[in-house]
């Protein structure tokens, strides 16, 4: 399940999309934006910058800006960030790999097969879809 923690982050994400490039955006405007708490946006925003999606820049006119253009941020590094692997299962992670505890055989397990199927699908699409793409589907029924 996807977090809220995971959404606010790409609804900020596409708040600073939005903006005119290198146009800087306070932490307020972007909560206010996006919809997001204030007490959450912080550390959203700043869990962004740690992973190298947004910039900072202090002063007066200061605030967050992308750090890559829209169209190279797939959602899929965006959810990886706030809420780690995209598996279900742990013995489908392609990394930290653990085997379900009740498995006998992870290599023949009917679940884990299944399971595996599932991410490889999941990862496939939210790699393939970039946070310009999202806004460019919001534009199109909007017109």
């Amino acid at each position: 399940m996807l977090s809220k923690k995971a959404k606010y982050a790409l609804k900020a994400l596409f708040v600073l999309a939005e903006k005119e490039a290198n146009c800087a955006t306070t932490t307020d405007e972007i909560a206010q934006q996006a919809g997001i708490p204030k007490k959450f946006s912080e550390a959203i925003l700043l869990d962004l910058k740690k992973h190298g999606m947004l910039h900072s820049q202090r002063g007066r006119s200061g605030g967050y800006v992308l750090r890559q253009r829209p169209e190279d941020i797939n959602l899929a590094d965006v959810i990886r960030i706030m809420d780690g692997p995209l598996a279900l299962t742990t013995c489908t992670r392609r990394v930290g790999f653990v085997a379900c505890e009740e498995c006998l055989d992870p290599a023949t397990c009917e679940i884990r097969l299944v399971m595996k199927k599932v991410r490889d699908s999941t990862v496939a699409i939210l790699e393939g879809i970039s946070i310009q793409d999202a806004l460019n589907s919001k534009l199109a029924l909007l017109n």
